[in-house]
């Protein structure tokens, strides 16, 4: 009975034939009223998706949280450099050496993203607690909520689940920074579920394959934890948990100008609460130029394996990229997914650092082939890119290259892998809500010049 009621409730919510035929048929007009010419743009001087012509971002506000570099002044020249990332005045390369070193990372970059400084043991072990003592679901909710409706969109099933959250929070409303806080470290500690359950779900009633709610380990880390949710029979290796720790990492936090992040201090800063805040950077996150980016990649990949036929041969690799660039294959867009970023120009430390975690990787699960097929398009598409395109920076692989190759030697389901962005980012997420919260400052509300052309109220009836 359960069942049944889920797939009448999915197929009751299709779009209207009519309205979808309706809005077809008004398309084009939507495009003749609403093109602007990129020319139009740089006359008025108005900088494009808040970058300028050479690519840096505008100015739109100040954090303490995290800093990127990729670029140096060098006797008085701009000048490219090997990109730079920190948190809280640590590098990641720091971090992820020496907090690894002691164990597990997520935890205790989490804590420094948060309050800002580096917990002492008896911190750390007092947080941890608290982050396993957090993953316990509202009774019946995975029921209620995760299993009603599933769907392949895992992004979208979390983002239901986040704003259902609210209406079991009585302080939903409060702006006090401690409640704020309390319901940000509950979402990170919950994060976790609302993924791998929806996945579950999705599965069981969509794939008809058999369905696991394994209950988290209070014990266990955050990396460990959900490689045990994820599987069948809970298992998981060190190098496995370590590896997917290290992804958690580098995906916790990358500046406030990210889209994602963006989107959180703009819905905070106008009073908003922390669900519709964190739904909203979900929504901003699952785009395929942001987080879904990673999932192009492995679509990419997958079109030159089958399309190249010895994969060792560079230049038969070299030729196809060229075919993509050219927008001859696979999605005909001209991009080869992975290579290249908004801010950094010689390197993406993040890429750097799990680069030689997939290198481990690979070889514990016997990829090597595949391993050398990502090296060799890697090299071949940054020369091509360089040729072929005026690059005002250099141009380099980044971590979205990797992440994906990374999740499939995990065997995380291709539906995660968003997801399991959004597990790292909710982190920096919730520091920079705090961060808006305690600055208290105005509305964020930019400004746009309309262009729009005054016309006459007689011309509805058609007289000139």
């Amino acid at each position: 009975m359960h069942e049944r009621n889920i797939v009448s409730c999915k197929e009751g919510v299709s779009m209207n034939h009519n309205v979808l035929d309706y809005a077809k048929e008004q398309e084009s007009v939507c495009i003749q009223n609403d093109m602007i010419s990129d020319d139009l743009f740089n006359e008025l001087g108005v900088n494009r998706g808040l970058r300028d012509a050479q690519g840096k971002g505008v100015l739109t506000g100040l954090t303490n949280i995290s800093r990127i570099t990729a670029f140096k002044m060098i006797d008085g020249v701009k000048t490219p450099c090997d990109g730079e990332l920190w948190y809280r005045g640590y590098t990641i390369q720091t971090l992820v050496k020496d907090v690894l070193a002691e164990g597990y990372g997520f935890e205790k970059t989490a804590y420094l993203l948060l309050f800002g400084e580096m917990p002492n043991a008896e911190q750390l072990e007092k947080f941890s607690k608290i982050i396993g003592e957090s993953r316990t679901l509202p009774t019946n909710f995975t029921r209620d909520v995760i299993m009603k409706a599933p769907s392949k969109d895992i992004m979208n099933t979390m983002t239901r689940s986040i704003l259902t959250l609210a209406s079991y929070d009585e302080d939903i409303n409060s702006q006090d920074i401690s409640t704020s806080l309390g319901q940000c470290i509950q979402l990170i500690s919950l994060f976790p579920l609302l993924a791998v359950y929806a996945y579950h779900a999705y599965n069981h009633y969509e794939n008809n394959e058999s369905m696991y709610i394994h209950k988290p380990n209070p014990e266990l880390t955050t990396a460990e934890n959900l490689l045990m949710m994820l599987r069948p029979d809970k298992s998981y290796t060190e190098i496995e948990a370590k590896v997917l720790d290290v992804v958690l990492m580098l995906h916790m936090e990358h500046g406030g100008g990210n889209n994602s992040t963006f989107t959180t201090r703009v819905v905070t800063s106008s009073g908003s609460d922390t669900y519709s805040t964190v739904a909203a950077a979900m929504s901003s996150l699952k785009g395929s130029k942001h987080g879904g980016a990673n999932i192009k990649v492995v679509e990419m990949m997958q079109d030159i394996r089958e399309n190249v036929k010895n994969k060792k041969d560079k230049a038969e690799i070299r030729a196809y990229i060229n075919k993509i660039l050219d927008k001859e294959v696979f999605d005909k867009k001209g991009l080869v997914y992975g290579v290249g970023h908004a801010v950094y120009s010689i390197s993406d430390p993040r890429e750097r650092i799990l680069k030689g975690y997939v290198e481990q990787l690979a070889v514990a699960k016997n990829r090597e082939d595949d391993l050398l097929l990502y090296q060799n398009v890697a090299e071949q598409a940054i020369e091509l890119i360089m040729e072929k395109r005026h690059i005002y920076k250099g141009v380099s692989t980044n971590i979205d290259f990797y992440s994906g190759f990374v999740y499939e030697l995990l065997g995380i389901p291709y539906e995660l892998y968003t997801a399991m962005f959004a597990i790292g980012r909710i982190v920096g997420w919730s520091a920079h809500r705090i961060e808006e919260l305690v600055g208290a400052g105005k509305i964020i509300r930019p400004a746009y010049m309309s262009v729009m052309e005054e016309k006459e109220c007689l011309e509805w009836y058609g007289i000139k």
